[in-house]
């Protein structure tokens, strides 16, 4: 590289840094703001001195009183989400030898990542997570006991002047607080499920990862909500008026009637999460979940828009994320090709823009409508942007009806198909990796796990042939229930660049055939390839907010929500506020609900639609200019993308083949295996079967190895 180009490049690369530095001060301060007021939301301080004197300075006729509420705990952490999307934008912009963390800070963080609890109801637990749990769980404590000795603080005159008995009181203010102590909760609940989440990242986290979060919250949420439910009937009974209070939706107060119907739909919800029913009934699950939208509407209409703003920030980012995935879902994605495993596993490779990037281990949604039109299901993207920049592939394995229905239909001798019309959602990912820290790289998988692994190494492949830099050694362990799994090998190494040098990599693999104790007599070598025509329609799939997107997110939200204070103001004003001033009666609680939430929906279509429709333009040159040359080369005649006459298997893999070791009738040791690992840093990944990651977690976790630094993949969608 020319000197003066790469000294431009490192002042440029330390101006971004201080930058970033400046705005992770800016959000570290906003987070520990709303902590704050979390923490001292419950005390009489805060209720009768603070939100008095803030709701003094901001009562105005185009807001009323939901414009505290808005300040204190909306404002920030959509200010947050934006902050974070500038942030990310300008980790984007560092040079790409540069978006590896440092060993340095790795080494700094590595304690607080190992695995500290491995089997038990929360899984493989880090000691960060562990922290931020018990931390939160003190919060929640602290907020339900806080909450409710003030509400105890001279119940018994109350009852005495109500005529009712004490425990009666007390279970009523009990009751009140539970449920308070669930918005909490209901505050966090949307954070994990917002795939395109500007939020996460900032904590190093994915949504795909994130999932175990969202659990652990619906079900505390859920059990408090109920908890308030339940002493609500209670008291109800002891007072003889359960009929009257069951039935009633007040004008301006809480409408309990609505509440009900909300618990109902979140009591579905959570009956269809535990894990015997969301595994064997998985789209009872999937459909079921839909009752969010219930949950939420009667939630608000419950507790009215004022309070309901408190817990809205993260619903609101989710319906963001929600809407751009509904209209990246509406495009008709160009399926390219399918590879046919003997191991009933199907590559499918769609066309792609080269605007779209994406990181190791990401994951995408696929629709074919054709199997289903309403089912979506997560896949690991085994491809990589750097390599094909042309080609978006996702690798199924047959373990479930729509997978099933999927290869039958590809492999079928009496099947002739020549279109499958697909959509796609994604693809989502780490912002940032941290594999070349380490000394060596140890992949654990068992089955389709390996799948997460495909796309690692095609990362580590480019960063070794093209852009120059020295890799960590690689270790895949595969266990494999059959000879035919073996075939799974076969899509390490992209076909649509087969000339790579990796002379330069050390890459060893271990197979382990558990149920077969000598190799198989059957030829499973051959893989069946199945090429699409395209239709018209078809596009090449694309960034939906373009190359830019964080930048595009953050004005999304931004301008959303600039867009929903213009109208839910000028709507207060000029048609609540005469209502309820010059008429002597209030206007409906549920009624201004309704039309807050309906305004926030308008509000994020416009934008997000504008968002998008600007997008569209270089989107479509883009996808232009690959139809153009897909239609002047490989799909006028498929052979031709393996240069003319070349079998599908013929490319040579001698590297591949010579680095593979395959062990029959045993499971790998992976005790020893580990602990002969040398280096200052072997970073230990698994995906697969959660006994095997499990197993994997606990080594790590011994202490017996302080170079062991475990990381699990799991996606529990």
């Amino acid at each position: 590289m020319d000197p003066t180009v790469k000294m431009q490049s490192s002042s440029s690369d330390g101006a971004i840094r201080a930058v970033r530095s400046a705005m992770r001060v800016l959000l570290l301060v906003t987070f520990l703001g709303c902590l704050v007021m979390w923490a001292v939301m419950p005390t009489n301080t805060y209720r009768q001195k603070w939100l008095l004197q803030i709701q003094a300075n901001t009562v105005s006729t185009f807001f009323g009183g939901q414009g505290a509420t808005m300040l204190i705990y909306t404002f920030p952490v959509l200010f947050a989400a934006v902050l974070g999307c500038l942030f990310l934008h300008l980790g984007k912009k560092l040079n790409s030898t540069n978006k590896f963390t440092s060993s340095t800070e790795e080494d700094r963080l590595a304690l607080w990542k190992k695995p500290v609890l491995v089997k038990g109801p929360l899984g493989i637990v880090s000691m960060t997570e562990l922290l931020f749990f018990f931390m939160f769980i003190a919060l929640l404590v602290w907020s339900f006991l806080e909450f409710l000795h003030n509400g105890f603080h001279g119940i018994e005159a109350t009852a005495a002047k109500k005529g009712e008995k004490l425990w009666v009181s007390k279970l009523g203010a009990a009751a009140l607080r539970l449920g308070l102590t669930g918005n909490i909760v209901l505050t966090f609940l949307f954070f994990p499920v917002a795939r395109g989440s500007s939020i996460l990242p900032l904590f190093g986290l994915t949504s795909e990862g994130s999932i175990k979060y969202h659990i652990w919250l619906g079900h505390i949420c859920l059990a408090l909500f109920t908890s308030h439910g339940v002493c609500y009937i209670i008291r109800w009974i002891a007072k003889h008026n359960l009929l009257e209070k069951i039935r009633e939706w007040d004008k301006t107060g809480v409408s309990i009637l609505a509440g009900e119907i909300s618990l109902v739909g979140g009591l579905v919800m959570w009956v269809t999460t535990f894990p015997k029913i969301r595994r064997k009934k998985f789209e009872l699950f999937f459909y079921t979940h839909y009752l969010y939208i219930i949950f939420m509407l009667f939630f608000i209409l419950h507790v009215g828009i004022s309070f309901a703003f408190i817990s809205l920030p993260s619903f609101y980012l989710f319906l963001v994320d929600r809407f751009l995935r509904f209209l990246q879902s509406q495009r008709k994605v160009r399926l390219v090709s399918a590879r046919l495993l003997p191991c009933e596993t199907v590559e499918l490779s769609f066309s792609k823009t080269p605007g779209l990037q994406y990181s190791p281990m990401s994951i995408m949604f696929v629709n074919l409508p054709r199997i289903s039109k309403l089912q979506w299901h997560p896949f690991t993207v085994t491809s990589n942007s750097n390599l094909e920049q042309g080609n978006l592939s996702v690798v199924i394995k047959c373990d479930g009806s729509w997978s099933k229905k999927l290869y039958q239909m590809l492999s079928s001798s009496s099947s002739s198909v020549n279109h499958l019309e697909a959509c796609i959602e994604g693809p989502y990912g780490p912002a940032s990796t941290n594999f070349l820290w380490h000394d060596t790289l140890v992949m654990v998988s068992g089955g389709s796990g390996i799948t997460p692994f495909i796309s690692i190494i095609r990362e580590l492949i480019f960063t070794s042939s093209v852009l120059k830099i020295k890799t960590p050694k690689i270790l895949l362990i595969s266990s494999f229930k059959n000879s035919s799994d073996l075939t799974m090998l076969e899509l390490i190494l992209p076909i649509s660049n087969p000339s790579l040098d990796l002379s330069a990599m050390h890459l060893q693999i271990e197979a382990y055939v558990t149920r077969e104790k000598e190799p198989a007599t059957e030829n499973f070598n051959t893989l069946q390839a199945l090429w699409f025509r395209p239709k018209a329609t078809d596009i090449p799939a694309s960034p939906i907010l373009g190359p830019n997107s964080w930048l595009w997110l953050g004005a999304v939200i931004s301008s959303s929500f600039i867009i929903f204070l213009v109208l839910i103001g000028l709507l207060t004003r000029y048609y609540i506020y005469p209502i309820d001033n010059n008429t002597g009666d209030y206007y409906p609680t549920s009624a201004q609900a309704t039309l807050n939430v309906l305004l926030i929906c308008i509000s994020i279509a416009m934008a997000a639609s504008g968002a998008v429709l600007w997008n569209k333009k270089q989107n479509t040159m883009e996808a232009r200019q690959v139809q153009n040359i897909e239609g002047s080369s490989a799909y006028t005649s498929p052979a031709s993308f393996y240069n003319e006459d070349k079998e599908l298997e013929s490319f040579p893999r001698h590297s591949l083949v010579q680095s593979t070791k395959v062990c029959y009738g045993g499971r790998p040791d992976l005790k020893r295996i580990l602990f002969e690992c040398k280096g200052k840093s072997v970073g230990v990944l698994a995906s697969g079967p959660k006994k095997m990651r499990h197993e994997v977690a606990t080594i790590c976790s011994s202490g017996l190895a302080d170079n062991l630094h475990f990381e699990s993949i799991s996606f529990s969608w």
